[in-house]
């Protein structure tokens, strides 16, 4: 199975975006991993929360094929202890999907559209983090369930 982490706009933190590149690289070990970048709405100050939304929502559903299985980080979704995100992982992967696709949102969140066509939301924290801080924190998580998954030492219950 693929996995793809669609997000809005580039990384402009260069330590962070280190720190990404290094998770990005321990799960190729894993798996098929892509994170894409859509970039930044142009002239977004003069559009409305719901015009960007739209705007946003547009580029990440042509990111995505008809047989992708689609899930949203959104605060309103549902939380996962780690152990629990892996055997989700796991769940997926047994399913036969071709392509496991996360996305970040945009500051605002995502277009009716985008909800329409998701299969699941899922939330990483109760907290609101910056949408650069939440491609840390995936990429870290996705890493986390593989090698739970694979009982290897980098997890502690």
């Amino acid at each position: 199975m693929k996995i793809k982490l669609l997000v809005i706009g580039k990384t402009d933190d260069k330590n962070l975006q280190q720190l990404i590149d290094d998770y990005q690289k321990r799960l190729g070990f894993y798996s098929k991993f892509k994170m894409i970048v859509i970039p930044d709405i142009k002239n977004a100050k003069n559009l409305t929360e719901n015009q960007q939304k739209e705007k946003e929502g547009e580029l990440i559903l042509k990111q995505l094929d008809s047989s992708d299985e689609l899930i949203l980080l959104d605060e309103k979704g549902k939380g996962f202890r780690s152990v629990e995100f892996a055997d989700l992982l796991q769940k997926k992967m047994n399913s036969g999907i071709k392509q496991l696709v996360f996305v970040v949102g945009g500051p605002y969140g995502f277009s009716d559209e985008v909800y329409k066509k998701a299969n699941a939301k899922i939330s990483l924290s109760k907290m609101t983090f910056s949408h650069q801080m939440i491609r840390l924190f995936m990429v870290e998580q996705l890493y986390r369930a593989f090698t739970i998954l694979k009982n290897e030492p980098y997890h502690h219950e």
